[in-house]
């Protein structure tokens, strides 16, 4: 992706690059969070979605980064709903800001609270926590520092936290910046690795305490950009090569160039944990979910890519990665770990659509095993889907994993809001499908669907609810979540359901 492409409107955000940002108005792109589902080619221990309170449903943790709290504007919010026998609801739901008692640190104006984090069971208690980042946070004369901290699972839900202090904090900003779990070096504890601005990315050995430290910490550095708002986008975590150990996508930008392109590397894990030795570079984009959508017990990695290099526009003419439809790649996992590579996009078999300049078919996905056949699927997020003339209402798209991998020819599923019986109706800049989570969230073993919206209401933001019915996903049940029923202050623009943890 060319860091120096025309710059869109301000409400059209990828919001894991809005957190290096200091107002909206710098913003860059469209969104991106993603998750490896509940399908397939698991680590040996951590768990593709999160359980906080232990209950057996699958919890989900959406940002609203840009929440005013107690008067400060986008001091950020996190917000956990608790899954139930009727899935996910704002019934059951922590809103937690850095005023919440037992949580690190205070709510400041600009803070980003909740726009990055990841869940693992970090302390080994049974109960998934959650690292949060708030990685514009003034950390001493440091402006943009950036802070992570880790919310605490339990019974009762998420509860309390600890801060997880920079080991280098004159080396870098934004601290945070970017979050994944996973038990990269195979004894099954959770990991955290952390981001920042810098190239340099720190892992945290599982064994954390509520006290602060770690089983141990290590660094490991892919050629990507850094300084300033570069450093690694996104950090996604799955076992690629099935050999029990979590492996590492690294979203950045490369080193060389005259325009900053997007690039993405394969670290693999190994007994001593992350390792550049048998890194890989991999097909560009700006989102990443692994697994088994093929069913062969390897992890594969599928990437968005929000724009289509094979199909340029006039914004840079010179310049063939210039933003159109976009695309997903998909590519098959190994014993050796990143094999061979598809692309899949709008104008692919029967895939609903077409591919249209601005779509950002690709801009977020999730996977997870829908009907519960042992194949990972995944959702797709095109965010700026303009339907019956209203401009970037957004969609969603549903891809099946199956013995050939993704499935472009039959079964795929397109839902908007003006779908029969998803809540809602298209209007302008909603941007539906800015981002997408599957998780089993009714504990009947198929994952259902969450989507944000992080535009409904001129950037309150909201969710739907769009459950598995054991073969497919279905509107039946859907529901919509919004801020009031999520508890987030509409002062301003929160921008609910912008990002969800990984």
């Amino acid at each position: 992706m060319a860091k120096h492409r025309r710059t869109p409107a301000p409400s059209r955000t990828r919001l894991r690059l809005a957190t290096a940002t200091a107002t909206a108005a710098a913003l860059t792109g469209g969104l991106f969070a993603a998750s490896a589902g509940t399908a397939g080619a698991a680590d040996s221990v951590h768990h593709p979605q999160a359980d906080f309170n232990g209950d057996g449903y699958g919890d989900v943790a959406f940002s609203a980064g840009y929440a005013t709290v107690s008067g400060k504007k986008g001091a950020g919010d996190i917000v956990a709903l608790y899954g139930s026998a009727s899935g996910t609801t704002s019934t059951k739901r922590s809103t937690i800001s850095q005023n919440t008692t037992g949580v690190p640190g205070t709510s400041e104006t600009g803070d980003g609270f909740g726009w990055v984090s990841a869940h693992g069971d970090f302390n080994d208690d049974g109960f998934d926590d959650l690292a949060v980042s708030a990685p514009s946070e003034k950390v001493g004369d440091d402006t943009n520092g950036g802070t992570v901290a880790i919310l605490w699972g339990s019974a009762s839900g998420l509860s309390g936290g600890t801060t997880l202090a920079d080991p280098t904090p004159s080396g870098h900003d934004r601290w945070g910046r970017s979050l994944a779990a996973g038990d990269f070096d195979g004894d099954g504890l959770d990991d955290l690795a952390v981001g920042s601005s810098g190239a340099t990315i720190h892992v945290y050995k599982g064994g954390l305490s509520k006290s602060g430290t770690a089983g141990g910490r290590y660094t490991v550095k892919p050629d990507i950009m850094s300084g300033g708002d570069a450093g690694p986008i996104s950090l996604f975590a799955g076992d690629v090569n099935a050999d029990g150990k979590s492996d590492l996508v690294v979203n950045g930008y490369e080193t060389t160039g005259d325009y900053g392109w997007n690039t993405n590397y394969y670290v693999p894990g190994s007994a001593s944990g992350l390792t550049m030795s048998g890194a890989k570079a991999l097909k560009r984009g700006v989102i990443t979910g692994i697994g088994d959508v093929n069913g062969d017990g390897f992890g594969d990695i599928v990437t968005g890519q929000d724009w289509d290099p094979a199909k340029p526009t006039d914004d840079f003419p010179s310049v063939p990665e210039s933003v159109t439809g976009g695309q997903v790649h998909i590519t098959y996992g190994s014993a050796s770990g990143p094999a061979y590579a598809t692309n899949i996009d709008q104008d692919t078999g029967n895939v609903p659509g077409g591919s249209e300049r601005g779509d950002w078919f690709g801009g977020e996905l999730s996977l997870g095993d829908i009907n519960g056949d042992g194949y990972a699927d995944v959702a797709v997020g095109a965010s700026g889907e303009n339907l019956d003339g209203v401009v970037d209402t957004g969609s969603v798209t549903v891809l099946y994993g199956s013995p050939d991998g993704l499935n472009a020819t039959s079964g795929a599923q397109f839902f908007a809001q003006s779908t029969a019986g998803v809540p809602g109706t298209d209007e302008k800049e909603d941007y539906f499908g800015g981002e997408v989570k599957l998780a089993d969230t009714n504990k009947d073993g198929k994952a259902d669907l969450v989507v944000g919206a992080y535009g409904e209401n001129s950037g309150n933001g909201a969710l739907t609810y769009l459950p598995s019915n054991g073969t497919k996903i279905t509107t039946t049940g859907s529901r919509s979540i919004s801020t009031s029923a999520a508890a987030v202050s509409t002062d301003g623009t929160p921008m609910f359901g912008g990002n969800a943890a990984n």
